[in-house]
């Protein structure tokens, strides 16, 4: 993206199998390993049930209500909508002043995903249109703009797993064309039997606990939640007189154009991502923190990604946080946003939990202890099915 301005991120909000709120999630990330800390340990699904012969376990977000009128996914987009936009100070008072567009980013939540209704109107039955009603009004930004009253641009982007990755990217574009004074932007996805089903079908499913970058990787596991930010222009934050809690430094973007399922071999696309998210924000590689990695435990995932860390940003300390909270799909390039800020303004990154040996033909080894940083500007990566890669570099709130 050229021309590219930092842009100010002046809230946030997260809800997923480590906490309900940012400051919760932040917790679990340091809270332990999954030895000393069961609850890291991700479970047998409760919300639906499988006959297939793999159990392979999730993270699901526990104690969490459902609401009858929307998609899961919709509902917890909403929650971390709510959270962000609460964060930035901002009331519906202020809210109505403002051009406010909505940016999410989702895959689950894109699906026709009533099971039982799908199924009776097959059989020749005549099923109630209630959960018809639910998919149709449960668009993930409309939901959102409808919430607050929200009357500029609304896009729901559906990319694979780089979807909300993308959805901050585009709404930094608004931003920069004039659209709108603050995209609230993100992603949201839940977990489903079919997705579950699906990914196990891929022969990517672990009947274990993730090993992102392990040796004896298996695959991943899947898990479900959200994550929003508020990107607000400069001009209203001054106005306002708020401080940034992180700048959008820099986004990339670009397709392997190989395979609809497996990375390039030698992550071309991924490198192309990443130059072009570093160029944009003025970062030299060696400025860069931490990255936080797409790391999902997959062989060829960590294989191809873990081979471009090495030869692209040797020596930067990078970790895979999906070991906390499993692969959320359209809502991980969000989530993984919200930590890599978060870690940016408390000034340390989690380990990445759940790898024991190195993996001879990556060259290289994530962190294996929480450490301080050394640093104002990190990298999160999102690798998609499609072979889509997305790059977000993030820099402290205290500075642009």
């Amino acid at each position: 993206m050229s021309n590219f301005k930092p842009v100010a991120i002046t809230g946030m909000g997260c809800i997923c199998s480590v906490g309900s709120s940012v400051d919760a999630c932040m917790t679990g990330l340091f809270s332990g390993t999954r030895e000393t800390n069961l609850a890291l340990n991700p479970k047998p699904p409760t919300r639906f049930k499988t006959d297939h012969s793999v159990k392979c376990p999730v993270f699901e977000v526990r104690g969490f209500a459902d609401v009858d009128r929307m998609l899961r996914t919709s509902a917890l987009g909403l929650h971390a909508a709510r959270e962000a936009i609460a964060d930035a100070g901002l009331d519906q008072k202020r809210l109505s002043t403002l051009r406010v567009g909505v940016c999410m980013g989702t895959t689950v939540g894109c699906a026709i995903n009533d099971e039982s209704f799908c199924r009776a109107y097959r059989a020749g039955e005549d099923p109630d249109l209630a959960p018809m009603d639910r998919i149709l009004n449960s668009n993930p930004a409309a939901v959102i703009a409808q919430a607050f009253g929200f009357r500029g641009p609304c896009q729901t982007v559906v990319n694979a797993c780089s979807s909300s990755t993308d959805a901050i990217g585009l709404g930094a574009a608004w931003l920069a064309s004039g659209l709108c004074d603050m995209v609230v932007s993100g992603g949201a996805d839940e977990l489903s039997r079919i997705t579950f089903d699906g990914f196990i079908s891929l022969k990517i499913a672990s009947s274990e606990p993730c090993k992102p970058f392990d040796l004896n990787r298996r695959g991943l596991n899947l898990g479900e939640g959200a994550a929003v930010v508020i990107l607000e222009s400069e001009e209203s934050r001054k106005k306002r007189k708020r401080r940034a809690r992180s700048f959008l430094l820099g986004y990339g973007s670009a397709c392997d154009a190989y395979h609809q399922t497996a990375p390039h071999p030698e992550g071309a696309g991924l490198k192309r991502a990443i130059a072009e998210a570093l160029a944009c924000s003025g970062t030299r590689a060696g400025d860069l923190a931490f990255v936080n990695a797409h790391g999902t435990g997959t062989p060829d995932n960590d294989r191809t990604e873990g081979k471009v860390l090495a030869e692209t940003l040797p020596g930067v300390p990078f970790m895979s946080t999906k070991g906390f909270t499993g692969h959320t799909l359209g809502a991980a390039g969000a989530i993984e946003a919200v930590f890599t800020a978060a870690c940016l303004e408390a000034g340390k990154a989690p380990a990445n939990i759940g790898f024991q040996i190195p993996d001879p033909e990556m060259g290289v080894v994530p962190t294996t202890d929480a450490m301080p940083l050394r640093g104002a500007t990190a990298m999160s990566q999102s690798l998609a099915f499609g072979g889509n890669n997305s790059v977000v570099v993030l820099g402290k709130g205290d500075r642009p």
